[in-house]
């Protein structure tokens, strides 16, 4: 489903930012071959997709002959003055360029040349390599032990299980019920976006979003929806537009927790209609409630409905004219948690990861956030051809984040 929604293209991709601290006697040559010998032990970055003539199965990975992790990983400098804007930048074109033909789909390229003499590393994948919960497995597999241990050596292909009648209960529950869906508010949010992308990235501090949440009866994914709605709400209010609610997809991990290092996608989604009025609090509280009422018990469960249904779309040449002009969300918000504890690369230390999240049809603006050491970063990723003032929008979502804070 995953290949069928992105086509293929840079639309599909997610990824990762991060930024290594400085240390004497590192080199990036080093530390290209040291990420390139822990790619070898994932098995998903070591294989390429195959797509077998019709009739014949579904797309599958498998392992490919001579695989060398190296040409996956290359080094760019920054271009100047090497702040954070500039990497930001080059990741966003990182995200856009092609990625190596007949291999894995992955990269990662070194930056060099960041002030105080730091390194960024930007990760770039196809999204049918892993959701969000399978690439911080990735991740932890790429830094430093005791992160945590590598996913296992192997993965056998696995045929997806019929959806029983329960599941499709649970996954009705997850999308909304068995009422004709409601259709999103008409913004200029939804306008078919282009190949270009932009990131920005606000910060929090991640123990006082969670107090001001669960103050207010919610949780942190709750805080981050009600402070997107009304950044956008601002957004929109400078634009000439009145947003009263914005609709919005929310993945939803069916993994249990027993599920370890295993990759892929196991994802459903919940969609969220937040309203906008009001002060944070009172919408964190109202989003609550929607949430607990919308959370079904088997999570993740309505994948069951939308592969399926994706499939045939595709099938029938009908997917892309759908996504390209669906009224039934206004953008995407993904929230993982990621590590507590700090990581390392090379003996360096990782002083921040920023979530580069998926955005694809006629969502021109959509939102990843991630926990890490203490610290809360949500990335704004948009079209800058469509969303010209994304400036006004960062600053929008680090006031209502700072609402959040407190004095």
């Amino acid at each position: 489903m995953q290949l069928a929604v992105s086509g293929g293209g840079a639309a599909g991709r997610v990824g990762a930012v991060l930024v290594l601290e400085a240390r004497s006697g590192a080199s990036v040559a080093d530390a290209k071959r040291l990420l390139a010998e822990r790619a070898r032990l994932v098995p998903r970055l070591r294989q390429r997709l195959y797509q077998p003539k019709y009739g014949r199965g579904r797309p599958y990975l498998a392992d490919i002959p001579a695989f060398d992790a190296l040409a996956h990983v290359t080094d760019a400098p920054c271009p100047p003055p090497g702040d954070d804007r500039a990497l930001l930048d080059l990741a966003a074109a990182r995200l856009t360029a092609p990625l190596p033909a007949g291999g894995p789909l992955w990269s990662a390229t070194f930056v060099t040349g960041l002030t105080r003499d730091r390194t960024g590393l930007v990760i770039v994948a196809d999204h049918v390599i892993a959701d969000g919960v399978a690439g911080l497995t990735v991740l932890a597999a790429l830094a430093d032990p005791p992160a945590a241990d590598p996913p296992a050596a192997s993965e056998a292909p696995r045929r997806a299980a019929s959806p029983r009648l329960p599941g499709i209960r649970a996954g009705l529950s997850e999308l909304g019920g068995l009422r004709r869906p409601r259709r999103a508010a008409r913004t200029s949010l939804n306008r078919p976006a282009g190949s270009r992308r932009r990131i920005d990235v606000v910060t929090a501090d991640l123990a006082a979003v969670r107090k001001f949440a669960h103050g207010h009866g919610g949780t942190v994914n709750d805080a981050v929806l009600a402070a997107v709605a009304g950044a956008l709400r601002d957004m929109l209010a400078a634009r000439g537009e009145r947003l009263r609610e914005v609709t919005v997809s929310v993945p939803v991990s069916a993994r249990p927790r027993s599920s370890g290092g295993e990759l892929g996608n196991q994802t459903g989604l919940m969609l969220v209609t937040v309203p906008t009025g009001g002060d944070l609090g009172d919408r964190v509280a109202q989003v609550a409630a929607i949430t607990r009422q919308r959370k079904s018990q088997a999570r993740g469960s309505s994948a069951a409905i939308l592969v399926p249904a994706f499939l045939l779309l595709a099938r029938w040449g009908l997917l892309r004219p759908f996504v390209n002009h669906q009224r039934l969300v206004n953008t995407f918000v993904t929230n993982l948690r990621g590590p507590d504890a700090p990581l390392a690369f090379g003996g360096r230390p990782v002083s921040a990861v920023i979530p580069i999240p998926a955005t694809s049809g006629n969502v021109t603006v959509s939102f990843g956030a991630l926990s890490y050491a203490g610290v809360l970063r949500v990335t704004l990723l948009s079209d800058p051809a469509r969303v010209t003032d994304t400036g006004r929008l960062t600053l929008a979502l680090a006031g209502e984040l700072a609402a959040a804070q407190g004095p």
